[in-house]
């Protein structure tokens, strides 16, 4: 059977599927709630089959220098809070700037520059009681690294005081755990959640910087970013793809491999504005929240 066969049987399927929960006449909400995710999956299946989520990722194929078209924002945790890189047209090389809250980095860089698109490593746009398919889809895309993505969490477990209350929810509304690193990124997500709710006057993305990193060279980058080796192979990934040495490389409160996360998330947030970038999944979930969620690369 082809693929174009698959999707019809898939799209009758779903379209039983819903007449039935039209029909139901038991079980109230808890019934319609599942054949309403029973009716995203198949939807998924069907993008799916179709090619609307391969991954952004071209096989040793290295992108051409990029053109900063627009002023824009990449953003990393640090220590310190927030380590951001600033991008513009005709700068000689990343502009390294660096605020305890988000909402300060991005005052303080649009003080004297109107950017256009801020990219933030960070999950953005929290599931309900779903895995994100941002996070699946990243992990495809990056054989050997998929490690380096991190599955996130209900918005009910964010909003928990403990780890082992967000791991008790967490387990009820989607079957998985809560480990100590995942839960860990929890202030900086419900701090960049509350922040992206305040509607800010600027594009907003997710980006992986690993992902980033994987789509201008080609191939994921497997040393440690926290090795010599690793950082030098991500300096010289930035380089090629048009983006000189930063400013600076480390300093209070941040390391060079936050610096080179926030880079790499510059680049992403430039192709945006230039049109270039695509987002996993394509088009990108929207929660309970409204917010569109997707790793763009």
């Amino acid at each position: 059977m082809d693929i174009e066969a698959w999707r019809q049987r898939v799209r009758d399927f779903a379209v039983d599927l819903a007449a039935e929960a039209q029909s139901e006449p038991t079980g109230g909400s808890q019934v319609a709630d599942a054949y309403a995710d029973a009716s995203r999956a198949l939807a998924r299946l069907d993008a799916a089959l179709a090619g609307q989520n391969r991954p952004t990722i071209t096989p040793g194929t290295q992108l051409p220098p990029i053109e900063v078209a627009a002023p824009v924002l990449g953003v990393d945790g640090c220590r310190a809070g927030w380590v951001g890189a600033v991008l513009e047209p005709g700068a000689p090389r990343p502009r390294v700037v660096v605020a305890p809250t988000i909402a300060e980095l991005v005052a303080m860089v649009r003080e004297s520059l109107g950017i256009r698109v801020v990219g933030i490593d960070i999950p953005i746009g929290l599931p309900d009681k779903t895995i994100r398919q941002a996070d699946q889809l990243a992990r495809n895309a990056l054989p050997g690294k998929s490690s380096s993505i991190f599955s996130t969490l209900t918005r009910a477990a964010y909003l928990a005081d403990s780890r082992l209350d967000a791991d008790a929810v967490n387990r009820d509304l989607v079957g998985q755990g809560v480990g100590a690193q995942a839960f860990s990124l929890r202030d900086k997500i419900v701090e960049v959640d509350a922040w992206v709710r305040t509607r800010p006057t600027v594009t907003v993305l997710e980006v992986h910087p690993e992902l980033s990193f994987a789509t201008m060279t080609g191939a994921p980058i497997k040393a440690s970013k926290k090795t010599d080796e690793g950082r030098s192979q991500r300096l010289s990934a930035l380089a090629e793809a048009g983006l000189a040495r930063p400013s600076v490389l480390e300093g209070q409160g941040y390391a060079a491999d936050d610096v080179l996360d926030a880079c790499a998330v510059a680049w992403t947030a430039a192709r945006h504005a230039a049109g270039q970038a695509r987002p996993l999944p394509d088009p990108p979930e929207v929660f309970s929240d409204g917010i569109p969620a997707a790793i763009w690369a």
